[in-house]
């Protein structure tokens, strides 16, 4: 766990061959957890870290509907008794619902004859979930959270990864902690391999968002699967974010222009042309159909 900035602390974690963050915000009245990563996580990483710092949260934000940003809940719950857990209200139904979040998340491309996951995948993503959990605040964007006097956070709500995509914003630090709403132009490994492509559900959303993102420009951009990035780095990263959109887009419009009008081949063209993407290729088909939407 660092601080990263004063009271924002990140803890990091491997997943697999890459790594993801959760974010502890400490302030003088109230003390804030962004997600609690897998079902594991919370044991493995998140109490001890919270023990060493010598807090327990207050607010527990979960960012989106993802299994390593809300696996951890039920198990952060049955420890942290006291501590309220808020997402927004578009992804409460998945965040609350493992069933529902494998059925509509993870398993929508199914009608499409896209790649789906066998059983033991299937057993593996439920376990990761670590069993369903209420949510107690349903956000909806612009609220603001009180640390300390004088110092707040600001909830922006950022759709296109999910509908119901949540960050912060410190305004006294500049600090904008984003999570998963801006993917540059994959996930890559530790050893700095493209791993895992973007995606988006909503095009136009996705530009939104990270066009709102680098308007803030932050001093300090925290994510979950990249490296902090100060202001310089936080609107490169914007860049290759809208690139990636614009580049998958293009290349949605080559196939069509082929006569490539399935989901599938579309997909397949997208990950020849801007990965490959040795892992969860299928999630190309979220923004693929998208564009065909539009």
């Amino acid at each position: 766990m660092d601080e990263v900035a004063p009271g924002i602390h990140r803890i990091e974690s491997d997943l697999g061959p890459r790594f993801m963050a959760q974010y502890l915000i400490i302030g003088a009245e109230r003390t804030v957890l962004v997600d609690t990563g897998l079902a594991q996580t919370p044991d493995a990483v998140l109490v001890p870290a919270l023990e060493r710092a010598g807090v327990q949260p207050d607010l527990v934000i979960v960012s989106h509907a993802d299994l390593d940003h809300c696996g951890g809940n039920r198990r952060m719950r049955e420890r942290y008794s006291s501590a309220l857990f808020a997402c927004h209200e578009l992804d409460r139904r998945w965040v609350e619902s493992n069933a529902a979040m494998v059925a509509e998340n993870y398993r929508w491309h199914a009608p499409y004859g896209l790649q789906q996951l066998d059983q033991s995948e299937l057993d593996d993503m439920l376990a990761q979930l670590g069993g369903d959990s209420p949510i107690d605040i349903g956000l909806r964007g612009s609220e603001t959270i009180r640390l300390a006097p004088g110092r707040r956070l600001e909830l922006l709500h950022l759709p296109g990864h999910t509908p119901g995509h949540v960050g912060l914003w410190d305004p006294s630090a500049r600090v904008a902690i984003v999570i998963d709403a801006a993917l540059s132009d994959g996930i890559y490994d530790r050893a700095g391999n493209k791993l895992i492509p973007p995606r988006y559900y909503d095009a136009e959303a996705y530009r939104a968002t990270i066009r709102r993102i680098r308007a803030l420009e932050p001093q300090l951009l925290l994510t979950s699967h990249y490296p902090p990035m100060n202001g310089s780095e936080a609107r490169a990263f914007c860049e290759r974010s809208l690139g990636y959109v614009d580049a998958v887009e293009a290349v949605v419009r080559e196939g069509l222009a082929a006569g490539e009008n399935s989901l599938g081949q579309l997909v397949e063209r997208v990950d020849e042309r801007l990965g490959p993407f040795p892992e969860f290729t299928v999630e190309i088909a979220a923004g693929v159909r998208s564009h065909l939407s539009s």
